[in-house]
């Protein structure tokens, strides 16, 4: 970090320089003068090694600017969850600062479960604070693959199943990082929809599922958000890495939605020097783990866009165009973020940082069963709480992969509701079952031991007998973040909790009817004991106000008003990937060992197209555990009937629909209105519905307000391959207002001229 405190103040004495002996600053230096103006006369004062230098990294999470010409370097930064602590130069290794530690916030599926654009914007803007304090430029996320299977490892990262409610979610946060001076970098792009051989799997998918479920959150990322770097993917497409991929980064990204920023490499994703001259990638990261390896001084220089890119030039192979076309996106970079004087100097772990993380986690949180109203806790009626299981006391901020963090603080769900409750009730706490007690990742140690040798009977008794002397019981479960499970690099080997969480779970339900189960994952999960349960709450994974955030919604402090941002199936064959696509990849490439090498990949066909999630199971009339869009309320709510200002719209036109939404029961609360549009009959394969706008609204007992959803075309049009364009058929539409995709409340037709 020295290195870059040196840079910007070479940045400062350059410009003294030049002021004293001229009294006039060059171009590239003048901020009166328009920045692409600026560009231009950086780039004509580069030598063609400086050009060549800008465009790989010089450590593990930096790449050089220009020292001669005071063009600081770039500093990146995982992850989208909080910003990473620091490692070693060269190596993956901490780097032991005892200053790199921060606020973690909620992963991407809560943030996406509060379906409030409010909070995705102040999401971004805390976090975007705390990488600007850390000194970082890039923020190396969020991610916005899209929910193709349960099993995906990494799900916690992305927001879910639906393209437009990922779209809407993500363009807030973009700018609320980015009003810090820090760019953010929309990842994988694309199609990097599982772990399994993700380094190896070649996906095949039409070009209407491409257009209308995988890419439309990174269009709306580039074209609404204006994110300033895009990340490549490592997988495969049209035989291609996503890195280097000529369809995917210049015909679509830099072509049809006009990309004006940078495309950078995932950590090792490059393997191809004049793919990735040609193909679209401007700035390389991460081709070898250690940047000292193959055996040469500087591993960096032999990076495939440094070194062979350059003797490539020199000898007349290739010429310069690509290479100054790398440079100026670069160099447009840089005077956001690096050459950007006027951006706010940032902060860390501030008490509005700590509000922020909580209200977020409180808004997520998915109240999917609630029999009996067990919940919220009667404080009355509740003179000894039990809490069991091993999630209640386990550190979720460690493991995951990129996005594991080093924070200052983590509440555990079993300090959360000890603080909450613990004045009132005798809090108690037992074990139930014993999973994964282990607590560290890329040296980060969460400083637990949590080794419980006692036989797993032993366990379940005391857990029963405590369940049976209590008024209440609350089991923390669900899934952690260890490999196998939601962790980066390795999908889950199954659909149902692990450790025997299930029997534990049965076994509790005949001990104590008052029982909530508070789930933490990223995933859906099977539940055979649904019946069994009166309450669950889905808690994802919070972050550092996790426990404060769980006990909020258990006492009904917080009224809670998360929805599904994905469909729970009961069980894995439900979901159409596993029921009609190809995962984790061909039988008999996987039979014959292969998906070691681009010559051998595993394909992966998408042959369930555009019926993903809730498109599949509400056209196929396959009833899911729980609904995309599902989550209940402490109070109830009322919608009126729907009405619609024309019956017939024109393809220029636009039509407005108003419900109102009345909260009908005796607490204040949250109610997410969403408006699914059906194509009544079509020429091609449609969804039953699929959502075009949602909107959170806030009531106390007894108020009501008006919803109003405004759409045109875009939002009755498919992708038609053939014509490779967007198409509104003329006929009848149906709107389709409720609470969740399984939930309509009311339903307005109307025809397309």
């Amino acid at each position: 970090m020295f290195k870059k405190t040196a840079i910007v103040s070479l940045f400062t004495l350059i410009s003294a320089s030049y002021m004293a002996q001229t009294q006039t600053l060059p171009i590239y230096l003048d901020e009166s003068k328009p920045v692409e103006q600026r560009i231009q006369d950086a780039l004509s004062r580069m030598t063609l090694e400086e050009k060549v230098a800008m465009l790989h990294a010089q450590s593990k999470f930096s790449s050089p600017g220009v020292p001669r010409l005071g063009i600081p370097e770039f500093w990146t930064t995982d992850g989208p969850h909080g910003v990473r602590p620091e490692v070693m130069w060269d190596e993956w290794d901490q780097a032991g600062w005892t200053n790199d530690s921060i606020i973690a916030y909620p992963a991407l599926t809560a943030l996406s479960a509060t379906w409030n654009k409010k909070m995705s914007w102040n999401y971004g803007k805390a976090l975007g604070e705390e990488a600007r304090y850390r000194k970082k430029d890039i923020l190396l996320g969020p991610g916005v693959n899209i929910y193709r299977t349960p099993l995906n490892g990494r799900n916690f990262e992305y927001m879910g199943e639906d393209p437009y409610l990922t779209s809407k979610m993500v363009v807030p946060y973009i700018k609320g990082v980015q009003s810090n001076g820090v760019a953010t970098s929309v990842k994988h792009f694309a199609l990097n929809n599982q772990e399994m051989f993700r380094h190896t799997s070649n996906v095949n998918v039409d070009d209407r599922a491409l257009y209308e479920i995988y890419l439309p959150p990174f269009k709306a990322a580039v074209t609404e958000g204006d994110s300033w770097t895009i990340m490549g993917a490592y997988d495969m497409y049209k035989n291609q890495y996503a890195s280097q991929n000529q369809y995917l980064l210049n015909d679509i990204l830099k072509k049809e939605w006009g990309y004006k920023g940078v495309v950078l490499s995932d950590w090792g994703a490059v393997n191809n020097t004049e793919q990735a001259i040609h193909n679209g990638l401007d700035l390389e990261f991460g081709s070898w783990t250690n940047g000292l390896s193959k055996g040469t001084k500087n591993a960096y220089d032999n990076y495939y866009l440094a070194k062979p890119y350059l003797d490539l030039i020199k000898s007349g192979k290739v010429g310069t165009k690509e290479l100054d076309d790398k440079v100026t996106r670069l160099l447009r970079l840089a005077y956001k973020t690096t050459m950007n004087r006027n951006k706010p100097f940032g902060n860390v772990a501030s008490e509005e940082h700590k509000a922020v993380a909580k209200e977020i986690g409180e808004e997520g949180i998915v109240l999917l069963k609630n029999q009996g109203n067990v919940l919220p806790i009667d404080v009355n009626k509740a003179k000894k709480i039990a809490v069991i299981g091993e999630n209640a006391i386990k550190v979720m901020t460690v493991g995951g992969g990129s996005s594991s963090l080093k924070v200052k603080y983590e509440t555990l769900p079993l300090d959360g509701i000890k603080n909450r409750f613990g004045k009132q009730a005798d809090v108690q706490y037992a074990r139930g079952y014993v999973g994964d007690i282990g607590g560290e990742y890329n040296g980060v140690k969460s400083g637990q031991n949590l080794k419980d040798d006692r036989p797993a009977e032993e366990l379940l008794n005391e857990a029963v007998e405590l369940a049976k002397n209590s008024d209440y019981v609350i089991f923390v479960g669900g899934l952690n973040k260890s490999d196998f499970q939601d962790s980066e690099g390795n999908d889950r080997k199954s659909y149902g909790l692990p450790y025997n969480q299930d029997h534990v779970i049965s076994a509790l339900a005949k001990a104590n009817k008052n029982l909530a189960v508070v789930l933490v994952s990223g995933n859906a999960v099977a539940m055979p004991w649904i019946k069994e349960v009166p309450s669950v709450l889905q808690s994802w994974y919070l972050g550092s106000e996790a426990g404060n955030s769980i006990a909020s919604v258990l006492a009904g402090d917080a009224n809670p008003s998360g929805k599904l941002p994905f469909t729970f199936p009961v069980k894995l064959e439900d979901n159409s990937a596993h029921r009609l696509g190809e995962y984790p990849g061909q039988k008999d490439e996987l039979a014959a060992g292969k998906g070691k090498d681009q010559k051998n990949p595993i394909n992966i066909t998408y042959n369930e197209s555009i019926f993903v999630g809730y498109r599949w199971h509400d056209t196929k009339k396959i009833k899911p555990l729980f609904s995309f869009g599902h989550g209940l309320s402490y109070t109830t709510f009322e919608f009126g009937k729907a009405t619609a200002d024309k019956n017939v719209m024109s393809q220029d036109d636009k039509i407005t629909f108003t419900v109102i939404v009345k909260n009908t029961g005796k607490r204040a609360g949250a109610e997410v209105a969403q408006l699914y549009i059906s194509d009544i009959k079509a020429s091609v394969p449609r969804p039953a519905k699929e959502l075009k706008g949602f909107e959170k609204v806030f009531l106390n007992p007894g108020e009501q307000k008006e919803v109003t959803f405004t759409i045109d075309k875009t939002s009755l049009s498919y992708f038609d391959a053939e014509k490779h364009d967007w198409v509104a058929e003329p006929g009848d539409f149906e709107a389709q207002i409720g609470n969740s995709s399984d939930a309509i409340k009311t339903k307005v037709k109307f025809t397309l001229k």
